[in-house]
């Protein structure tokens, strides 16, 4: 073997070896990454979880109480995909419920969101996780740009409660020029108090 072969031999090796090392690295970089993003995700989606019930009403960890609802309960509920069920209980004791559902007809498409319902009758919250409403118009569905969605809190959970934007008859508030999103939202909101009172014993007796 010439000398030459065998400087390229080596040169090969040591290229192997570093990309060897590089990979291995990278590929622990995006495991510890990956993980980081998943964590903070889970974060992120408990608090906005804990924000559908009041302060002190649960003692247990929502997120880790999620099941997916059966096919006839999205159908009930009109989300498009999936809906699941959150259940918080205080002492050991069911004292609410969190719906994560979907309003199908929002403005720009599918409209994500949580509404929390107390053991009492009330709602706790509602908070949209998601949306592609229109950028400073109907994007005042979320939290994070509005308190729009605080005038559910407290609200009746029952059939007394109209739950339509007031251009409809109803008592849900809206901004002009952006009635569709509220009115999606308020829908979904009402699709999950009549699946809710539909299935009252089932769910408090879980």
């Amino acid at each position: 073997m010439s000398e030459a072969t065998r400087e390229a031999l080596r040169q090969a090796s040591r290229l192997g070896v570093f990309t060897l090392v590089v990979t291995t690295v990278l590929a622990g970089t995006y495991t510890l990454t990956g993980d980081i993003v998943a964590a903070n995700e889970a974060a992120a989606r408990e608090a906005l979880i804990a924000q559908t019930l009041p302060p002190g009403a649960f003692d247990n960890q929502l997120g880790t109480t999620r099941r997916l609802l059966p096919p006839e309960a999205v159908r009930e509920l009109g989300a498009p995909v999936e809906a699941s069920l959150y259940t918080a209980r205080l002492h050991g004791r069911i004292s609410g419920h969190v719906f994560e559902t979907a309003a199908p007809n929002g403005y720009g498409g599918r409209i994500r969101l949580l509404v929390g319902i107390r053991a009492d009758g009330r709602l706790g919250g509602v908070r949209v996780i998601a949306h592609r409403e229109t950028p400073g118009l109907g994007d005042y569905i979320d939290p994070a740009k509005s308190p729009w969605a605080r005038q559910f809190e407290g609200l009746p959970a029952g059939p007394g409660t109209q739950w339509k934007v007031k251009k409809d008859g109803g008592q849900i508030d809206y901004m002009a020029g952006a009635t569709i999103s509220a009115r999606a939202v308020a829908g979904a909101v009402a699709r999950t108090v009549a699946y809710y009172h539909a299935h009252h014993d089932a769910l408090v007796s879980d």
